[in-house]
């Protein structure tokens, strides 16, 4: 109850920053914006058991924003006492005054603020102290080590635990604030056979610490993604179906997010650029965001201009139904935010009815693809090239682990062209989904 106490006291302190900021903006600008987000936490990571980092952090910045005549300016702070937020302000001022026009500049409009902001249930602090963080980091990382004597080296077990507020206000009456926690526990090992060496992690996340995997089963998880890629082999340059794995799969999603995202459109640097209401991904494939799911890792009330969110079908029946605006990009587009100032707010993407078992069975002969290397992406054109491992897969079984390869294709096609998606849905990101199988893709292997 103590550090409840002192989150609330804090976020007071924190709202009046922000209202005196407001006040002192009122009288040389024209509109005003000002945010701040205060986190604080621990870290604490171990090396063969023992303590080897152990970081507190109590960090947090104002930035204030103001228009002037169409002008912007912006300043920033970590010190919040009075003579420092009025600076601050006079130095926002000052630079609105030297910068060039833009009529598309300016706070969001006051009908879509989110003056009533929706309780989430994001706050779940955990009075934990550094020797209790380093317990749970060394109990992850020892049975990671303890699972099999081919594990023979360790980069740590870490263990974090943290919570933020943020609070928003602008000229058009707003100002909202709410609280957030995050936890998480990793651990990542080294095994080695026949002189091959590979390395894996595995963790937990969740705004409840109580919600929390075991460390034991974290330590376990890492020691069996570790010891499954031990001793990969190489692939002939060939062309063949490929399954993305669940966790890898959110990154195929999140290209897509690129590609829609309103400065992308408005700069005309997206493959998309013409898709608005067309098909993008197969006809039964559904995209739903739910930005006010209780405790969701990428839930929130309003967005980074304090815009409202909203649940939103972002593409249905494979026809894409919305860009991702904030209010900038979509006055350059003519349009209304969609409150994605930011980003995305925990896309849900429903699986077929397929485990992952089913999936390798479904595509018989392939390749699962569970790391990607490198960053071979073309927004503009779509083309994809990537560095990739995983496994060789025949008969529908995983036949042996394979690495230094590569994967190609173009993003219009691979998304177009997705056969399945499985149940074995990923959680732990702002995009929730299941493995992805696609037909065909180049392989450039030996």
């Amino acid at each position: 109850m103590k550090l409840v106490t002192q989150v609330a006291e804090q976020r007071k302190l924190l709202e009046n920053a922000v209202a005196q900021a407001l006040e002192l903006a009122g009288a040389g600008s024209d509109a005003a914006e000002v945010a701040v987000t205060k986190t604080t936490g621990i870290g604490v990571s171990t090396r063969y058991g023992e303590v080897e980092n152990v970081e507190f952090n109590s960090d947090g910045a104002l930035g204030i924003t103001v228009y002037y005549q169409q002008r912007k300016g912006s300043a920033s702070s970590t010190d919040l006492s009075p003579d420092a937020i009025a600076r601050t302000v006079g130095a926002a001022l000052d630079i609105a005054r030297y910068t060039s026009p833009d009529p598309f500049a300016g706070p969001a409009d006051k009908e879509l603020l989110a003056f009533d902001a929706p309780e989430l249930d994001l706050f779940h602090p955990a009075e934990l102290d550094a020797e209790r963080g380093a317990e749970l980091a060394a109990r992850a990382e020892m049975t990671a080590l303890k699972a099999d004597k081919r594990i023979t080296n360790t980069e740590g077990g870490n263990f974090n635990s943290h919570y933020s507020t943020k609070v928003y206000g602008n000229s058009h009456g707003m100002l909202s604030s709410y609280n957030s926690s995050r936890h998480s526990i990793s651990s990542s090992v080294i095994a080695e056979s026949g002189g091959n060496m590979e390395r894996n992690y595995a963790y937990t996340i969740s705004r409840v610490f109580e919600d929390l995997r075991s460390p034991e089963w974290v330590g376990e998880e890492s020691a069996r993604r570790t010891l499954e890629h031990l001793n990969p082999r190489k692939l002939d340059t060939m062309q063949a179906p490929v399954l993305f794995a669940a966790e890898v799969a959110t990154g195929l999603f999140g290209h897509l997010v690129g590609a829609i995202s309103g400065g992308s459109v408005y700069r005309k640097a997206t493959f998309l650029l013409n898709d608005l209401g067309k098909p993008v991904l197969p006809d039964w494939m559904t995209i739903e965001e739910y930005p006010h799911l209780a405790r969701g890792l990428a839930s929130s009330p309003f967005d980074s201009e304090g815009v409202r969110t909203e649940d939103r079908t972002i593409v249905k029946d494979g026809v894409l139904q919305t860009w991702l605006l904030s209010s900038y990009s979509a006055r350059k587009l003519g349009m209304k935010t969609t409150g994605h100032a930011g980003g995305i707010h925990n896309w849900r993407i429903a699986g077929r009815g397929l485990d992952f078992a089913g999936l390798l069975k479904q595509m018989d002969r392939g390749l699962v693809v569970t790391e990607l290397m490198g960053q071979g992406v073309s927004a503009i054109t779509g083309d994809y090239s990537r560095g990739a491992a995983g496994f060789w897969v025949e008969h529908g079984e995983i036949q042996y682990p394979v690495s230094e390869i590569t994967i190609a294709g173009n993003l219009r096609d691979m998304l177009r062209n997705i056969v399945t998606v499985g149940d074995d849905i990923e959680t732990r990101s702002n995009i929730q989904c299941g493995s992805i199988l696609l037909p065909m893709m180049k392989i450039a292997g030996q």
